[in-house]
């Protein structure tokens, strides 16, 4: 099983960046492909970037192309979202996800979800 901890949401300014971490742990973590979703008020969870555990293949919805980056840090067992460029669009809640030998890029095929950290981005 694995436990996802999600963090660093805040309150920031269109144009602003955050960094946030989710940090990893259970068995198996290289089985498991990393990603990241997100779900604003009234509108369904939706994907936004995902990166295989081993390697640098990595995957972003067209919406955060060019301003968004996933990382991972392997010695810490965390995967990292980078929002440079933030936008009034961006608003949601963002929650780390974790699927089973499948990249994560749909909801059905996430296996864990973290517990969701709130970025709020205004204008």
């Amino acid at each position: 099983q694995v436990l996802l901890v999600e963090s660093g949401g805040g309150l920031v300014q269109a144009g602003d960046s955050l960094r946030l971490p989710c940090a990893a742990s259970g068995r198996t973590l290289g089985s498991y492909s990393m990603g990241w979703f997100r779900q604003a008020p009234g509108k369904e969870r939706e994907f936004v970037a995902a990166v295989r555990w081993i390697g640098d293949s990595t995957y972003y919805a067209d919406s955060v192309k060019g301003r968004f980056a996933i990382s991972r840090d392997n010695a810490k067992n965390t995967v990292y979202l980078r929002m440079n460029s933030l936008k009034p669009e961006d608003t949601a809640v963002y929650y780390c996800a974790a699927a089973y030998s499948v990249i994560p890029t749909a909801i059905h095929q996430v296996a864990y979800w973290g517990q969701g950290t709130q970025v709020t981005v205004s204008s």
